[in-house]
C-alpha cells in the first residue's frame, strides 16, 4: 500500500475509473510520460503543435479528466497539456513535493523542460491554482497568462486541506457523496456523476492535509502578467470575497469575477477563459 492510497484495490479501482474518463477525450490527445526529479508525470496535449501553449493543473483529489468540458474548445487555438500533478490520484508520480518550497517549481520546471516549453499560460484550478500562482511567483518569465479557478493561497482557507476535517465533522454517517455536494456546493440531482467520483476517490485515496501555504501582498505584487481569477461567492473552502478583494489589490494586472451562487466547484468557465487566452 502507497502512502496516498489506502489499499491496492482502492489504487485499482481509481485508475479504472480515470481511464474510463479518458476514453471520452473529445479531441486527438498524445499521452506523455515526463521524467521529473519527482518521479514520471503523466501529460494529455491536445491541439495544433504550432500554438501558442496553455498548461492546465487541476485540483487536489483529481486529475486531468477535470477538463474534459473544455478541452474541445482550448484545443481548437491553443497546444493545451493537461498535467496530471504528482500526489494525486492520476497517472503521475505519488511523490509530494513540500508546498511553500522550491520543490514545486522545480517539479514544473522538469515538466516544460520535458515538453520542449520556455514558456506558456497557465489555467489552474483550487490546489493547481495555487501550484501555478506560486510558478508564477517565483517564475515570472515562465508564465504569459494565469487563469485560476476558486485558487488556494489568496483568500483564507476556511478548514484543512479539501475533504479530511469536513468529512469527518459535517457527517457521523460517513455519506461521502452527501459530504462531496456540501465541499463542492454542486447539486446531488445534476451532478450526480461528479459526486459519485469525488465519494470514489476519497473513499479510497489520502488527500494533503494542512493549510496551503498564504501568498502576501508583496509576492502577489510580482505576479505582473495578465491574471484572471473566477470565484463561488458561496465556496466553503476558501472566503472568496477575499481571494477576490486580495487579487485586485494586490495584483496589477489582474480581473476578477464572483460568481454568485457558486460553490468551490466552478464549472462552465470554458469560454471566458478561452476568451481571456486568446486576447
Amino acid at each position: 500500500m502507497s502512502a496516498i492510497y489506502k489499499s491496492e484495490a482502492g489504487r485499482a479501482a481509481i485508475a479504472a475509473r480515470y481511464q474510463e474518463l479518458l476514453r471520452r477525450w473529445p479531441v486527438a490527445v498524445e499521452q506523455l510520460h515526463v521524467p521529473t526529479r519527482e518521479g514520471d508525470t503523466f501529460v494529455l496535449a491536445s491541439g495544433p503543435k504550432d500554438a501558442p501553449p496553455v498548461v492546465l493543473l487541476h485540483g487536489s483529489g483529481s486529475n486531468s479528466s477535470t477538463w474534459l468540458g473544455g478541452i474541445a474548445s482550448w484545443a481548437t487555438d491553443f497546444r493545451v497539456y493537461a498535467v496530471d500533478m504528482v500526489g494525486e490520484p492520476g497517472g503521475s508520480a505519488e511523490a509530494r513535493p513540500e508546498l511553500g518550497t522550491e520543490a514545486v517549481a522545480l517539479w514544473l520546471d522538469d515538466v516544460l523542460a520535458g515538453l520542449d516549453l520556455s514558456a506558456a499560460s497557465f489555467v489552474g484550478m483550487s490546489l493547481g491554482g495555487w501550484t501555478a500562482l506560486d510558478y508564477a511567483v517565483r517564475r515570472p518569465d515562465k508564465v504569459t497568462k494565469l487563469a485560476l479557478l476558486c485558487p488556494g493561497g489568496i483568500g483564507k482557507q476556511k478548514f484543512g486541506w479539501i475533504f479530511k476535517n469536513l468529512l469527518d465533522h459535517l457527517f457521523s454517517n460517513h455519506d461521502l457523496r452527501r459530504s462531496a455536494a456540501i465541499v463542492t456546493g454542486l447539486n446531488l440531482t445534476d451532478h450526480a456523476e461528479i459526486l459519485d467520483d469525488v465519494a470514489l476517490t476519497f473513499t479510497h485515496f489520502n488527500p494533503r492535509t494542512g493549510k496551503l501555504p498564504v501568498f502576501t501582498d508583496a509576492q502577489l505584487s510580482t505576479v505582473t502578467m495578465p491574471v484572471l481569477v473566477i470565484v463561488g461567492a458561496d465556496d466553503v473552502m476558501f472566503k472568496s470575497a477575499d481571494t477576490a478583494r486580495r487579487a485586485s489589490d494586490s495584483m496589477p494586472d489582474a480581473t476578477t469575477r464572483v460568481l454568485p451562487g457558486v460553490g468551490h466547484a466552478i464549472l462552465g468557465q470554458t469560454a471566458p477563459i478561452l476568451e481571456f487566452l486568446r486576447k
